[in-house]
Order: structure tokens, then sequence, then C-alpha cells
């Protein structure tokens, strides 16, 4: 196994996959239905490498995403199903769930939407950490829909298929929390990675107009619709569209509170604002604020 392993490795380096030795570890144990902390157990006794592991390694080496192979992405304390048409958790978006969770405790029945849900992972994440909380998920695509409603139904989160621009009119000023990663990616910036470019769905990318700002606008305004008055809103861009952000968040006039918050890595991940009350005249300056770590 060792052997097959050091193999799978220069293989998977070779193709410029970012890390090579731990996708080769986690492709075999996937197979094998054992932990990573197993297999590498097993591979000092000389055990044989499993039935299809080279056939794994082929189509990780052609840059299909680890998460399509295992079928499984981890986010916080769960493991999703995942696959084609569903755009793939990342591991900054926990701190964009952190967020929600510290915002939500301590409140009594909380009701928060996650807009754009794609796989369910905020709101899946939210639910499962929140007891108690009454989570809402929006999702317009069929494909991500699909997947989000079998991560979605072991924690009761009520899931609505509908475009986030529009959705729940009937619920206009009644939640606590409106929280969103929407598609952000600017229409001429094609991402890098083979694995993001060639298999996340672009409908999950990109966010319309040459500052990919169109779809984060309208998550915004559906935000001041829903939420009550004091309610919070927070949603993930990409580092450089933060100042956009905070920007129109302030010039729309109805929320207070506009605060940058970093993901772990140090990087302008999230913003968050309040939805001033009729009678708010202060607090509509942008600052910038650190994650929860």
């Amino acid at each position: 196994m060792e052997e097959a392993l050091r193999a799978a490795e220069r293989r998977l380096r070779e193709a410029g996959v970012p890390s090579p030795r731990v996708d080769a570890e986690l492709l075999a144990a996937h197979l094998l239905g054992v932990s990573r902390g197993r297999l590498r157990a097993l591979a000092l006794t000389g055990a044989d490498i499993p039935e299809g592991f080279h056939a794994l390694i082929d189509e990780r080496a052609r840059r299909v995403p680890l998460q399509h192979l295992t079928g499984t992405a981890s986010f916080r304390r769960l493991d999703l199903s995942v696959g084609p048409g569903v755009f793939i958790p990342r591991p900054e978006t926990e701190t964009v769930a952190q967020l929600v969770i510290d915002l939500a405790t301590g409140m009594v029945g909380p009701k928060i939407v996650d807009l754009g849900t794609g796989s369910g992972a905020i709101a899946a994440a939210i639910a499962d950490e929140v007891p108690g909380a009454e989570v809402y998920a929006v999702e317009l695509s069929d494909l991500a829909l699909a997947w989000a409603a079998a991560n979605l139904a072991p924690f009761g989160v009520r899931l609505i298929q509908a475009d986030l621009a529009t959705a729940l009119p009937e619920h206009n000023g009644s939640f606590d929390i409106v929280v969103s990663n929407p598609p952000y990616i600017p229409a001429e910036a094609v991402p890098n990675e083979p694995e993001v470019a060639e298999h996340d769905p672009q409908m999950a990318l990109y966010g319309g107009g040459a500052d990919g700002l169109q779809l984060p606008r309208a998550a915004a305004a559906s935000a001041a619709r829903l939420l009550r008055p004091g309610g919070s809103f927070v949603m993930e861009h990409a580092e450089v569209q933060a100042p956009w952000v905070a920007a129109f968040l302030v010039q729309a006039g109805v929320w207070s509170s506009v605060t940058t918050h970093q993901d772990l890595g140090g990087r302008d991940r999230a913003t968050s604002a309040v939805l001033r009350d009729d009678e708010a005249s202060t607090g509509s300056t942008a600052t910038t604020g650190q994650a929860s770590q």
C-alpha cells in the first residue's frame, strides 16, 4: 500500500494537485471505509491498496474535485453530500456560519434564512449549532436543490426553491438574521483552479456584471425586505469586494453597524449590517472587524 500511495502522490503532484499525499490517502481511506489515521496504520502493516484506487487517482489527476470522488465535503461539524451540479462548500465559509451562530446565540427561537443555500452548508450548520432556531433555505438551481434537500432533511430546515431576489415575500419583516453566500465572481474573472472553473456550476460562481456584485446587491435588497427592524444581515464576498460591499450597504441608507469581517486567513471575507429602525439616525458608517476564531 505504501508504495502505491507514493506513486499516487507523484502522479497527483505532476498533475498540479495542491495536496497530493493527502488526497491519495483520503481516496484510499474512502474506498476502505476507514479514517485517514487508520489508513496510515494499515499502510505500515503492508496491507493491499483497495480495488478502484488507481481509477480514482486517474480522475483526481484530471482535476475532478476530491469531494466529487468521495461524495462528501466536511463543513464545521458536518459531512455534507456533494457532487456535480452543486458548489462545494469552502473552509472560509465556515467563518461566515460562525458569525451567524454568534449572532443567534442567546436568542429564543431565532428565525433565520440562508439565501442561495447551494449544498445547504450554512443552513445545516446553523440548525445543527443553534438549538431551537427556525431555519429557512432558498435555492434556485434544480441540481443544487436536490443536494440541499438531502443535507438539510435531518435538521428540519425549510427548503424553498426560489430566486434569492424575490423569495419569501410572505415572510417580509419577520426574520431575525439573513445570511447569504451569493455568487460573486466578476464576469471576466475565470477561476485559476480547474476544480472550480470546470466543475463548480457557473450559476454558483458568477455574480453578474463586470464587478460580480449584481447578485450580492440583490441579496442585500432581499435582506432589507425580509428582516425585522434591528435584524442582522451577513454576506460572504471576495476579499477585494469588501470596500464596495460596505459602500453600497451604507449608501442604501437602511443599514447601521456595517462591519467587515476577516476569515481565519486574515482575508476580508464577509460583511455584516443591522437593519435600522425607522427612528435610527446614527451608526451607518462602515468599520472593520475580526471574524470569530
